[in-house]
């Protein structure tokens, strides 16, 4: 079986689909695909060019969800769905929840605005920053510190791909220049020092800061 994953080192969902590979133990190779520039025919693989995308002998899937949820059939452990009906619903929920809701504010509002802007010569809108920071992302961040609490993990008693997801995009909150307060989130903030100290994620944010340190300057 030929596995190719199409994406780019810094976005969290690509980062997210590496690491679930990861653990896996599911070799793939990796190819580079700028989200802001990507090339001539990628439509192909991926019909809104976003990353990530999975080839698998010829066969594609956009998505990182559809992408975790496919090597979760094809080798099942470690598990990244439970078994049980109820948890089951509750990870993909609080997947897209993630993947979307989380992602727009400390993604797309707080590390494309200190981190992408410069990559692409442009300016960062520290207002929006500010704005996600003190406004929209702390109701977020207590929802998850609910969910979290008396618990190792989001849903049930062992990581699931929301955890993994939760994890993903906090580093780049964390590339950002941006923490989640232990004092205030202190299930949350141990629930991400516990993934990120996980092989896959060490590895990735070792290889990734020095990088960022460069856009910083």
């Amino acid at each position: 079986m030929s596995i190719k994953l199409y994406g780019a080192a810094l976005s969290p969902f690509v980062r997210k689909t590496r690491v679930a590979l990861a653990l896996k133990g599911i070799e793939f190779e990796a190819v580079h695909i700028d989200p802001n520039d990507p090339p001539e025919g990628y439509e192909k693989i991926s019909p809104m060019k976003r990353i990530p995308a999975l080839e698998v002998d010829g066969q594609f899937l956009a998505d990182s969800a559809a992408i975790c949820a496919w090597m979760d059939k094809i080798q099942p452990e470690p598990a990244l769905y439970p078994s049980d009906a109820m948890e089951m619903g509750q990870v993909i929920w609080l997947e897209r929840f993630i993947d979307y809701d989380l992602a727009m504010r400390c993604t797309f509002a707080v590390f494309r605005n200190r981190i992408v802007m410069r990559l692409l010569g442009k300016d960062c809108d520290e207002e929006k920053v500010q704005h996600a920071l003190s406004t929209t992302i702390p109701p977020l961040f207590v929802y998850l510190e609910k969910t979290l609490k008396d618990r190792e993990f989001l849903v049930g008693e062992s990581m699931t791909v929301a955890d993994i997801a939760l994890a993903s995009q906090m580093v780049n909150f964390r590339h950002a220049g941006e923490q989640v307060d232990p004092a205030t989130y202190p299930n949350l903030s141990a629930h991400i020092e516990r993934m990120h100290a996980l092989p896959p994620f060490a590895q990735a944010i070792k290889n990734e800061s020095g990088f960022v340190q460069k856009v910083l300057g």
